[in-house]
């Protein structure tokens, strides 16, 4: 029942032990992308709201830091995107380019009011 071999569940070095302030600076560290790219748009969406004139600056503030998001995902190495990485960086990069596009695209061919 029970295997005489070699325990191939047990890892063969032990991990280094680090500090818990420096993996927390490292995670705090990584979010800085998402960070940014939420802040633009709670500020474009905070434009946008303050009235029918401003709704279409607020859009291209929207569709701007989604456009920054796919810049960053794509300039940062895998470990460093943070929660900004969702699936592959391809995917990513394509999601966010394409809905900040579609966004600013929008905001510019809309007509105006009356």
């Amino acid at each position: 029942m029970w295997s005489s071999g070699p325990n191939f569940s047990w890892p063969k070095k032990r991990p280094t032990m680090r500090s818990p302030e420096a993996s927390a600076a490292a995670r705090s560290l990584r979010q800085w992308p998402l960070l940014i790219v939420v802040a633009g748009v709670a500020l474009g969406l905070g434009i946008a709201f303050f009235g029918p004139d401003t709704w279409r600056l607020g859009c291209l503030v929207v569709g701007s830091s989604l456009a920054v998001g796919a810049v960053e995902r794509m300039a940062l190495p895998r470990q460093d995107a943070g929660l900004l990485q969702v699936r592959t960086k391809p995917f990513d990069v394509a999601v966010l380019a394409l809905t900040g596009a579609a966004i600013v695209a929008l905001a510019i061919v809309v007509p105006g009011g009356r």
